[in-house]
Formats: structure tokens, C-alpha cells, sequence
């Protein structure tokens, strides 16, 4: 499967490819979840939970899937292949109608719980003298990962500027975070397209590095004519300057929230125990990454989380309170 890398296992005694579909007998549950490349935020978080669930739930061995993103998530998720993901907004609902990449192909994808918003970040150096969109015509860049919701928000945000991704560059790659950080310190790449929750340590690492002066590209005035063409998903929001070593400046960047999905089959019951514990650990959660501080009874709205709810996972936030719409 595109975007798959390797398999980390989290909990003990976790043998064989995890199969979605739950035994009946606590004895025998297992779960994959799949997350992202390492260097991201869903890989750090969807390990966390993967711990809530192994200890909290009698009998379950859940496991954290290393893959290129939102995109390859939900196809694994429409083989039945994984049991839940961490997914970009945009991405689930293109996965849900059949669009783009998911073209014939339907995920019967649910949301469960919306967590953080997910920001583009269009990440350089000072010393390439990129400055804006226009600027990257001619440089060389990459567009993530394959199978990454990144490479999707990325070629929407080309060509809302007005570049054309396969001619105006003079050269495109297709890298993780992490290895794009490491180009640009090889100069062999100028800059590079990744979504994600901030600070992320790919461009953590890349400001801290000696001699080199961090610069992350505004575009948020493009998000009006994205969201005229693709849907009212994206949103304009603000990094604040000193997120990431040597950024000076604040950051005007284009947004999408980020959920926990799984499929529409799954059993309610199970759907509550995974909700409820995701919920009583939120604050621990939150300690393991930042960017699951956002993760509030508030932010469950049916806008947000784009496609349609669990039943299981609607009930459980329409008991605690929260105002889905």
C-alpha cells in the first residue's frame, strides 16, 4: 500500500498484521491505528492512544501504523485493512464522497472525535531569498510524502497561486518531513509543503540549526479562492512568531481540523469505550504532543469534523454536552 513504511507495535505481545474487525472475546481484541511519518504530530499521538487502549480496554493489543499521511489512512481504512485513523478533514471527505484520489473507490469512513487543526506550513531558509508563493517558480521543492494529505493541500495551494506543480518548479519531491528538513541542510532542496499541528519537530529541527535563519512562507490569502473551489474545509489562522527556533515572524497560513475515524461498521460498543477513553486521557494526551491541547468538548461540531458521526460517537459527546449542530 502506498505511503506505508513500517509498522511500529505498541503493545505488548502484538504478533500478526492487526485485523480491524474485533473478536467478540476480550481475549482476542486487536486494533491498528493509522497515523503518519515519524516525523509528524499523528505518529507521537496515535502511540499515546494506542497505550490508552491496550491498558484501558480488557484483552485489546492496539498498534500504531507508520504511513504517509490522510490519504494512504483511508485507503487502508476502505480495505478494512486498519481499524481507525487520524485523518485531515479534507482528505476524509474527499475518502467519504469518492472524489480525487478515492475516485470509484468510497471510504465508509465515521468520525469519532475531532482533535486539533492541522497547519500548512510552506517551510524554507533565508538564504534561498524565497519570500512568497511566487517566489518558489523555479526552485526546487517537495510536496510531501506520497499518500499524504499534505500532497493534496499542497497541489490545491500551487495552483491557487497560480503555479503550475508539474512545470513552474525545477524540481518536485515527493519527501517526508524529516527528509526534507535534511535536504535543505544537504542543499539539495529549497523548500518544502508539510501539514501538520505546531511545533513539529521536522521544522523544529531545521530552525535550530546552526547557520541557518528559518522562514515560513504566508499564504493565506489564497484560502478564499481554494475554499471557493474545493468547500468550506480550509480556514485561515496564525503561527505565532517564536513557535519554531529563529521564526521572527508570525505566520499567515491556511488551516484544516484533523479527526478520529473509523468505519461506519464498528461496533457501537466499541466505539465507546475508544471515545471515553480518548477523553478521560486528554490530559495526558495533551502532555505527550501540544497540539492535543485542542482537543475540547467545543470543538465537536458536525462542520468540523466534515464527514458523518458514529452513531456511538454522537451519542457519547451529545452526553457530555457538547453542541454538535
Amino acid at each position: 500500500m502506498d505511503g506505508i513504511n513500517r509498522r511500529t507495535l505498541i503493545a505488548a505481545g502484538a504478533g500478526a498484521f492487526a485485523l480491524p474487525r474485533l473478536a467478540h472475546a476480550q481475549a482476542a481484541q486487536q486494533l491498528a491505528i493509522a497515523t503518519g511519518t515519524t516525523g509528524g504530530v499523528y505518529y507521537p499521538l496515535g502511540g499515546a492512544l494506542a497505550n490508552y487502549l491496550s491498558r484501558g480496554i480488557p484483552g485489546m493489543s492496539a498498534t500504531v501504523e507508520v504511513t504517509g499521511g490522510s490519504v494512504a489512512n483511508l485507503q487502508l481504512l476502505g480495505a478494512n485493512r486498519v481499524g481507525m485513523v487520524i485523518t485531515q478533514v479534507d482528505a476524509a471527505v474527499d475518502a467519504v464522497r469518492g472524489n480525487d484520489r478515492f475516485r470509484g473507490r468510497p471510504v465508509p469512513a465515521r468520525a469519532i472525535a475531532v482533535l486539533y487543526t492541522n497547519r500548512m506550513q510552506v517551510v524554507t531558509v533565508a538564504s534561498t531569498g524565497i519570500r512568497t508563493m511566487a517566489d518558489l517558480r523555479g526552485k526546487r521543492v517537495s510536496t510531501g510524502a506520497p499518500g499524504s494529505a499534505t500532497e493534496v493541500m499542497a497541489f490545491r495551494l500551487i495552483e491557487a497561486a497560480g503555479l503550475d506543480r508539474d512545470k513552474d518548479f525545477r524540481a518536485r519531491e515527493r519527501l517526508s518531513p524529516a527528509e526534507s528538513t535534511n535536504a535543505i541542510k544537504d542543499g539539495k532542496l529549497d523548500a518544502y509543503f508539510f501539514v501538520s499541528g505546531f511545533p513539529t519537530s521536522a521544522i523544529t529541527d531545521l530552525g535550530a540549526t546552526p547557520g541557518v535563519q528559518l522562514v515560513l512562507i504566508d499564504h493565506d490569502e489564497y484560502v478564499p479562492r481554494i475554499v471557493e473551489k474545493y468547500g468550506p474545509v480550509y480556514f485561515p489562522e496564525v503561527i505565532p512568531a517564536g513557535s519554531y527556533p529563529g521564526q521572527a515572524t508570525p505566520n499567515r497560513q491556511m488551516s484544516v481540523a484533523n479527526v478520529v475515524a473509523v468505519r461506519e461498521d464498528t461496533p457501537a460498543a466499541l466505539v465507546t469505550q475508544i471515545v471515553e477513553i480518548m477523553w478521560n486521557n486528554r490530559e495526558d494526551w495533551a502532555r505527550v504532543h501540544s497540539a492535543a491541547r485542542d482537543f475540547k468538548l467545543e470543538g465537536q461540531k458536525t462542520a468540523a469534523a466534515g464527514i458523518p458521526w458514529h452513531p456511538a460517537a454522537q451519542a457519547f459527546w451529545t452526553a457530555q454536552g457538547a453542541q454538535l449542530g
